[in-house]
């Protein structure tokens, strides 16, 4: 073998091994390449898999907020609208002109009559005091009470009373009938 072919042998050798390695170099940097590249993919699909999700259940939070929100915004305007209404029936109850006033005084004498047992005390509210001194002839007239109107009948020792004022009457009418206001009301 001639200097020459040995040289020719080692740099044909050098040169092989040189390629094999830059190729094996150029292979492991593909597939590391690769594998990051898939990695990458795996974690944006991941990340967009996640904010999807999450963009899903913010949006159904959203929506949830919202709704109760509104809800309580529709309670809060019916509770303001039966408060005005029943402050609307107070003011006509509580005036003295109300047509047909002095019928249900006479109607409320009438029937507290009926409920009446030994000697009873009227007692009237300042608004409905003279009509009352007519038509509650019946009974022996008491101080004044507070109140809309109408009067509280009470058994002179005090043991028993019963309660015929507006404001009462009103109370009880409208806790017994709220659901049927609200009816009317608001459908």
């Amino acid at each position: 073998m001639t200097l020459e072919q040995l040289k020719n042998d080692i740099s044909a050798s050098a040169e092989a091994d040189a390629k094999a390695t830059i190729k094996a170099a150029k292979d492991e940097a593909k597939a590391i390449i690769d594998e990051a590249k898939s990695r990458a993919d795996s974690i944006k699909s991941d990340a967009v898999g996640k904010a999807a999700k999450d963009a899903s259940q913010l949006s159904k939070e959203l929506v949830a907020s919202a709704r109760q929100a509104n809800q309580k915004e529709i309670l809060v305007a019916r509770r303001a609208e039966l408060d005005a209404t029943l402050a609307s029936a107070r003011d006509k109850l509580g005036d003295a002109s109300l047509s047909g006033r002095a019928s249900l005084l006479k109607s409320l004498v009438k029937k507290a009559e009926g409920m009446a047992t030994g000697k009873m005390v009227l007692r009237p509210t300042k608004i409905d005091k003279a009509a009352l001194e007519d038509a509650g002839k019946s009974f022996k007239m008491g101080t004044q009470v507070d109140g809309l109107g109408g009067f509280i009948l009470e058994a002179e020792d005090g043991t028993l009373s019963f309660d015929f004022r507006f404001d009462t009457l009103l109370e009880n009418a409208w806790n017994d009938q709220r659901a049927a206001v609200n009816q009317t009301l608001f459908g």
